[in-house]
């Protein structure tokens, strides 16, 4: 119970900064007919997997080799230090958790599917390894010694932490179910996620996105704002948070100027495009409802940067 309770909790720690543990041991994985992968690894008597975005998304141009972007200090390096340092005190306290440690396997999800996927996999075959090779009543030779007991890296997991993103999240969980491993969310609020028909095995530790749809439309009549645009990003967060956006102004009266949607990996011309067609709504649709990751609106707010319509639109989200 008390392991339990602290897969819960432990990621709502990972939304702060600390400092790396030093038991963090790190290697490097190769995965055959990709670009290799960092993987941070800590020994424990259980293990408990993580998928962490440590780098951006690929872009549109780099999608098929899955090669991902450059480093995401603050939102990716620090969700690792975060789980490095929860664990260490975890694992400090001898009335937590008394004789069991816990170590952890992080692997970089990239913010995108089949890189998660590709991540995933390999929680999944470790685990299948341990599981034959007890069955089959395996020896391990480590560091030149025979062993009875597996290497680190041959220890199944308990659990997955992440990742961020709902549209990835979705397929990992789809893959994690299949071989009973559950899954625990950060940051990943989309609706579907809370139907436990399709996802059994998923839990989170924040609320879904029906009650953001309904804080933007508070807000939007508080300030009677009445003809709006909307923006979400492509995919299953923006798509189901701007659906329940969408049946509650109409249930309240608002109109939808304009409706559009782009990937947050999305090129500059695309964003212009969608900026253009957001500008022929004016000077009536000036406030833009955004359902979007922050990746889309960083490039919404570069592209008005770029057409030098910065202070024509107000963005909300």
């Amino acid at each position: 119970m008390k392991l339990l309770l602290f897969l819960l909790f432990l990621p709502v720690l990972l939304s702060y900064s600390f400092s790396l543990s030093d038991d963090g041991k790190y290697e490097r994985s190769a995965t055959p007919g990709s670009a290799s992968r960092l993987v941070a690894r800590m020994d424990g008597d259980i293990i408990i997997g993580a998928l962490f975005s440590v780098h951006h998304q690929p872009s549109a141009e780099k999608v098929a080799e899955r090669k991902c972007g450059e480093v995401r200090e603050q939102y990716g390096i620090q969700r690792v230090e975060a789980m490095f340092h929860a664990l260490d005190r975890i694992n400090a306290d001898p009335n937590l958790l008394p004789n069991i440690s816990l170590g952890c396997e992080i692997r970089d999800s990239c913010w995108h599917s089949s890189v998660a996927l590709e991540q995933s996999i390999e929680f999944i075959r470790d685990s299948l390894i341990s599981i034959r090779d007890e069955n089959e009543g395996a020896r391990w030779c480590i560091e030149g010694s025979p062993s009875s007991q597996p290497p680190p890296t041959k220890k199944p997991i308990a659990g997955v932490i992440g990742p961020g993103s709902s549209s990835v999240a979705i397929q990992v969980q789809n893959l994690l179910q299949l071989f009973n491993i559950p899954q625990i969310a950060y940051s990943a609020t989309s609706i579907d996620l809370s139907d436990k028909t399709l996802f059994k095995y998923f839990l989170r530790v924040v609320p879904s996105d029906t009650l953001q749809a309904r804080a933007l439309i508070d807000i939007v009549k508080r300030y009677n704002w009445t003809y709006v645009s909307a923006v979400h990003t492509e995919g299953n967060y923006g798509e189901s948070g701007m659906e329940v956006f969408k049946e509650l102004a109409s249930q309240d009266g608002l109109c939808i100027a304009h409706s559009d949607k782009i990937y947050s990996n999305a090129g500059e011309k695309q964003f212009d495009r969608l900026l253009r067609k957001l500008r022929e709504r004016l000077p009536k649709a000036r406030v833009v409802v955004c359902f979007c990751e922050g990746m889309t609106v960083r490039g919404l707010l570069a592209a008005m940067r770029r057409l030098g319509v910065a202070g024509e639109f107000l963005l909300i989200g």
